[in-house]
């Protein structure tokens, strides 16, 4: 044999060299099995670790030891989300005469205590968009123009609240309260949201449980309705945003939040006949308010001057338009006095006359979900707007200098 007829000196030296990498390659194997055992228990899941421990006899004998918790991404950043805007959501007491809206959607409000002298007649929520106390809520929350509202921050801290301006078009309201330093919630982009897109609302659910949160997607956009108060009163919402996220009375004027912990809209009805049914005001349906108000004080809307309705398949075909299934229909009103087209209006000025159909703004067709209201609302005084208009039986651009609705 070989191992035979080797020196006795050279059979030494193999031995002990031999036994050395046997035992540096068994400290080595052992060592990286470890670190290879923890990593792939912290990185593929509880499941996993759990079952590199089954297989291994010297942990089975211990028992599975339990696996760290780890926060789901998307909870985590809803958490994150709750905990930054929550301090700059606040309720909003409605002391005075009571108000049919008091009653939003059919719900009645628990009744706090309310300042002395003063009846509890209505709750609803806002949110601080600058640090000196401006406030965004519903208009109908705000509504009553006898009442006193008091603003209560997230620490319970009261302040009076002034109502700077309610919109005649959306149902929005901007309050001010006197108070510097203030939390504020960033505005996102609702141009942007998609459908099943996570969202977050916050509100004074039925005005007792304030800083109520709530979670859902985004079930449906650009949805026209119609919300009553339950008294004969109704709120048009254009391009509105729903979801089911559970929007309760009380939740009225509260912030829609994505994960970025951005207000996307404006949360103000539900569905009295479904279930995690929802609504928002899209928050770029606000900003012209926002802006208006600062510049000017109070809201100030675009003026076109014109008069119309909706062009439906019904009006088209009794009229022998055959090419057109969209727009504007330039009309006159019931008494002769409502005259289509405004004189000396912009309108008026870019040629639009009587029968014409506004068929775009800015490229943008005009239908049921975007009318031509809610798409001027977007531009401000001064701003000068390409309208495509189907004249005659043909199709012209016009550009027309936007005027303050007076």
């Amino acid at each position: 044999m070989f191992w035979d007829e080797l020196p006795s000196g050279l059979k030494k030296i193999l031995i002990i060299t031999m036994a050395g990498s046997i035992v540096a390659g068994g400290l080595i194997g052992a060592v990286t099995g470890v670190l290879a055992t923890a990593w792939v228990a912290t990185q593929s899941g509880p499941w996993l670790g759990g079952l590199l421990n089954f297989v291994n006899p010297n942990t089975a004998s211990r028992g599975v030891e339990k696996p760290v918790n780890q926060a789901v991404v998307e909870d985590s950043a809803s958490v994150s989300v709750v905990e930054k805007a929550v301090p700059a959501v606040v309720s909003i007491v409605v002391a005075g005469p009571l108000s049919p809206w008091d009653d939003f959607f059919g719900f009645p409000f628990s009744q706090p205590t309310p300042p002395a002298g003063k009846q509890t007649v209505g709750h609803g929520t806002g949110f601080i968009i600058t640090t000196d106390g401006l406030i965004i809520t519903n208009r109908h929350v705000v509504d009553n123009e006898q009442a006193e509202y008091t603003v209560v921050l997230s620490d319970g801290t009261n302040y009076e609240a002034q109502v700077l301006a309610r919109d005649t078009v959306n149902d929005i309201a901007v309050l001010k309260i006197k108070a510097d330093n203030l939390p504020v919630l960033d505005l996102g982009d609702s141009d942007q949201i998609k459908i099943g897109q996570t969202v977050i609302a916050i509100g004074n659910s039925l005005g007792e449980f304030r800083n109520t949160v709530t979670k859902g997607v985004v079930s449906g956009i650009n949805r026209h309705v119609v919300a009553g108060d339950g008294a004969g009163s109704s709120e048009v919402i254009d391009e509105a945003i729903q979801t089911d996220a559970a929007i309760n009375p009380g939740n009225s004027g509260g912030p829609l939040l994505d994960l970025f912990g951005k207000a996307v809209g404006v949360n103000t009805a539900v569905s009295r006949e479904g279930q995690l049914i929802g609504f928002a005001i899209p928050i770029n349906a606000v900003k012209n308010i926002i802006q208006s108000v600062q510049k000017y004080g109070r809201i100030v809307r675009t003026f076109l001057g014109v008069r119309y309705v909706l062009l439906t398949e019904e009006i088209a075909k009794a009229n022998g338009i055959a090419d057109i299934d969209h727009g504007a229909l330039i009309v006159r009103g019931e008494q002769r006095t409502d005259l289509a087209v405004v004189p000396g209006s912009p309108a008026d000025k870019a040629g639009i006359v009587e029968n014409d159909i506004i068929l775009e703004v800015e490229g943008q067709a005009i239908t049921a979900e975007k009318n031509l209201t809610g798409l001027l609302n977007k531009y401000n005084v001064g701003d000068k707007v390409k309208l495509k208009v189907y004249h005659k039986g043909a199709t012209k651009e016009v550009e027309v200098t936007l005027t303050e609705r007076k």
